[in-house]
C-alpha cells in the first residue's frame, strides 16, 4: 500500500477533550498505559511486556510526513471537567487502506474506562472525517463487547466474524468486523 504524504494532521474537538496529533512529549504517558497487561490484551498490536523503544518508534512513524496511519491523542488537559489535566486519556488512529478507506483503532487508558471516552473519540473522528474517507472499518475482539458497543454507537454496521492475532496474548482472537459508509 502506498504511503501518503500528509504533513499536517487536523486537531478535532469533542465536548470533553481534543483529538490532537500524537507528539514525542506523550511518550512517558503512553508507555505507562500501554505497559498495563489489561490494556495490551484488549489490542491486537501492543505486546506485553512492552519492549524498550517501541513507543518512541511508534510516535516517530506517526509523526513522519510520509505515513500510513494518522494517530491522535485523546487530550483532556484543556477541559475543566473530570478529565482536567489528563493529557493522555487514550489514543485513536486511522490506518489508510486502498480505495479511500481506513480502519479505526483505539485504546483508552484504564483510569478512564467506563466513562464513554472511546465512544466520544470515535464519534468525533467520524464526524470530522479528517482523511475524507468514503468508508471506515473497525474490529472488536469478541471478548470485549464494550469495544463493539463503541462502534455501533457511532453508526457502524456489523459485517461479520473474523479473527486476528493478539500480540500480548500470543494467540489468534475471534473478532467482529464493522463498517461505516461516509460518502
Amino acid at each position: 500500500m502506498p504511503t501518503t504524504l500528509t504533513p499536517v494532521q487536523a486537531t478535532l474537538h469533542s465536548a470533553r477533550f481534543a483529538l490532537r496529533p500524537v507528539r514525542m512529549s506523550d511518550l512517558s504517558q503512553i508507555e505507562h498505559y500501554t505497559s498495563d497487561v489489561q490494556l495490551a490484551v484488549r489490542t491486537a498490536s501492543i505486546p506485553h511486556p512492552l519492549p524498550p523503544g517501541l513507543i518512541a518508534a511508534f510516535i516517530e512513524r506517526a509523526t513522519a510526513p510520509a505515513r500510513e496511519e494518522d494517530v491522535w491523542v485523546m487530550d483532556g488537559s484543556a477541559n475543566a471537567g473530570a478529565q482536567a489535566g489528563a493529557e493522555v486519556m487514550g489514543v485513536i488512529s486511522l490506518m489508510r487502506l486502498c480505495r479511500n478507506q481506513a480502519e479505526v483503532g483505539y485504546w483508552v487508558a484504564p483510569p478512564f474506562w467506563g466513562q464513554r471516552v472511546a465512544t466520544d473519540a470515535v464519534a468525533t473522528l467520524v464526524a470530522g472525517n479528517p482523511l475524507g474517507n468514503d468508508t471506515i472499518f473497525a474490529t472488536a475482539f469478541q471478548d470485549n463487547p464494550a469495544s463493539a458497543k463503541v462502534v455501533l454507537n457511532a453508526g457502524f454496521t456489523y459485517l461479520g466474524e473474523a479473527e486476528t492475532f493478539c500480540t500480548a496474548r500470543g494467540a489468534t482472537v475471534p473478532t467482529w468486523t464493522y463498517s461505516l459508509k461516509l460518502r
